[in-house]
């Protein structure tokens, strides 16, 4: 095995802070449905609110990264080796089977990943925050008659909100799951801390990008 620089320092940055603040909206929302008990609702709701902003600006701030980097062409969709990444996945990985595809800075998703995360990118994500914005702005939507909230009840935004939350949480939960099957329980985290990726020692990277096989300093960012 041997390392190469995959994940660079922005894309670390927005993967966890994402992920810590998908955790908090999600810790916060189940308290102000009622359903734990940590901040008292009042506080929850600001909590909540002031998540969903910060975690807005992130989303801005990463559709600039993805399109300025040409890194939004890693969520590509594509069949090609698709049937042998399920096959993996189900079956595979636990008999120590050869992983189908190779990670790298050109290609860090497989075919499987890459449809999971478009599907997060484009319907997940969205639906969560454009219900919460009509939910948190409601009255105001309400107020100027728009008709895209007019006919719809408060109820429905919110339970629509809900739906998308817990899709996400699912998410989640899979993601976490997924993170244990590289060559180590822990190498697909340490992975994501580090920028650095385990890879076997026959490893050839496109010739089209900038990275080096072997290990040197982080200067691809």
């Amino acid at each position: 095995m041997k390392q190469v620089y995959i994940y660079k320092r922005f894309e670390r940055f927005w993967h966890w802070t994402q992920a810590l603040l998908i955790i908090f909206l999600a810790v916060t929302g189940f308290e102000i449905h009622d359903s734990i008990h940590l901040f008292g609702f009042e506080k929850a709701v600001e909590y909540h609110r002031v998540a969903s902003y910060m975690l807005l600006a992130l989303i801005g701030l990463s559709i600039f990264w993805h399109i300025t980097t040409g890194e939004w062409r890693q969520y590509i969709p594509t069949t090609t080796k698709l049937k042998e990444q399920l096959q993996y996945y189900a079956f595979g990985m636990f008999k120590n089977a050869p992983h189908p595809t190779i990670k790298s800075v050109r290609k860090k998703l497989n075919p499987l990943q890459a449809i999971v995360y478009l599907g997060f990118k484009v319907v997940m994500a969205p639906l969560v925050v454009f219900s919460g914005i009509l939910y948190l702005s409601y009255k105001t939507f309400d107020a100027n008659s728009l008709i895209i909230v007019g006919k719809v009840p408060l109820e429905v935004i919110a339970l629509i909100h809900t739906f998308g939350a817990f899709l996400l949480i699912a998410f989640i939960i899979i993601h976490v799951y997924m993170t244990t099957t590289g060559h180590k329980v822990t190498t697909n985290i340490k992975a994501m801390l580090t920028g650095w990726e385990d890879v076997n020692d026959d490893y050839k990277e496109d010739t089209n990008t900038n990275s080096s096989q072997t290990p040197k300093t982080e200067n691809h960012e």
